[in-house]
């Protein structure tokens, strides 16, 4: 039997993120492979006071728990670290996160993330999902 896919999806409070969590479930192959859903923020941003990420917040919990997965939101100034623990923690196999335009400095955040997860398959989803 294979060993258990344990897949983390990076999301941020947009409530799009939506299609990366249904994208996730299709990397599943069991019942017992796991789905997580995480967003880091950063300690200066307050989201519970922007209603509106609030609200997708609030929904990127309701898609991630209809499929089983659970939404963990963490508060860090390094993404990437809390990222990397996350995965070493829960020991995630695979990463499915969102394209970023090609000037966004997130493209760096892949590049990192890459360089220090060498075992985890890292599939970029684009903005039209496929």
């Amino acid at each position: 039997m294979d060993s258990p896919q344990n897949i983390l999806v990076c999301v941020t409070q947009q409530v799009t993120c939506k299609r990366l969590i249904l994208k996730a479930t299709e990397y599943k192959n069991n019942e017992q492979d796991e789905l997580h859903v995480i967003h880091v923020a950063k300690n200066e941003w307050n989201f519970l006071d922007n209603i509106r990420e609030g609200e997708a917040l609030e929904y990127l919990f309701k898609i991630s728990k209809s499929v089983g997965a659970n939404l963990s939101v963490l508060k860090s100034d390094d993404i990437v670290q809390t990222i990397v623990n996350f995965v070493e923690e829960h020991k995630i196999t695979h990463i499915v996160m969102g394209k970023s335009p090609n000037d966004h400095k997130e493209n760096n955040f892949y590049t990192e993330l890459k360089g220090l997860l060498d075992d985890v398959k890292i599939h970029i989803i684009p903005q039209n999902g496929n």
